[in-house]
């Protein structure tokens, strides 16, 4: 993808959206159940890296370089450069059967989400399950944004690779319902009930 803009990773340490994230996204995961996990635009790795130790079958990939260089440095065998965009697993990754997509606030900055979640759907094991996070968008967290004047902040158009899809609960589970999967799990995260900063939704293929 000639024109992405690499985030910019620095460290390894816990992104801001794992600081009220990370203990409800768990606790919709069972090694049991969720054998072979995929996290989509993994990042710098934090998440698949705190799950290895925890007994998850986990791996990670992401467009940035850097991002993916730094993930290395614990788990080198766990993490692949990819580009979202082009829908091709990278080859070390594509004979692994996934029962888990685990993808945390990526599908708001992409051109074509459906792509995205066709992919998910054609990466995924019958009965696989699909975890995407993205900021939660509502009436009341909309009408607060609106009333304080924060939609420049919020929706700031100058942000390179910034936001391009707001999504409510509503549309993003028409979106996974139109692939063929079930929402059976919404968790919001940060800040009060209906003023969340993000949402968790967890989806079945069925």
């Amino acid at each position: 993808m000639s024109d992405y803009n690499d985030y910019g990773f620095q460290t390894d340490g816990i992104t801001h959206n794992f600081k009220y994230m990370f203990t409800p996204l768990l606790k919709m995961l069972n090694a049991k159940h969720n054998t072979s996990i995929l996290d989509l635009g993994c990042g710098n790795g934090y998440l698949v890296n705190k799950l290895l130790p925890l007994g998850y079958n986990a791996y990670g990939t992401d467009a940035s370089a850097q991002g993916i260089e730094i993930a290395k440095r614990y788990n080198p065998d766990r993490f692949f450069l990819q580009d979202l965009s082009r829908g091709k697993l990278p080859a070390e990754l594509q004979s692994i059967k996934f029962d888990t997509i685990i993808s945390t606030e990526v599908i708001e900055h992409l051109y074509d989400p459906a792509a995205f979640v066709a992919f998910c759907k054609e990466t995924l094991q019958p009965g696989g399950e699909i975890i995407l996070s993205t900021p939660y968008h509502g009436y009341l967290k909309n009408l607060v944004l609106s009333l304080f004047n924060k939609w420049d902040t919020h929706a700031n158009p100058n942000w390179l690779g910034g936001h391009i899809k707001l999504w409510s609960v509503n549309t993003l589970t028409t979106l996974l319902q139109q692939y063929g999967f079930r929402v059976t799990q919404f968790e919001g995260c940060g800040r009060v009930p209906y003023l969340w900063k993000s949402m968790i939704i967890k989806a079945r293929l069925n």
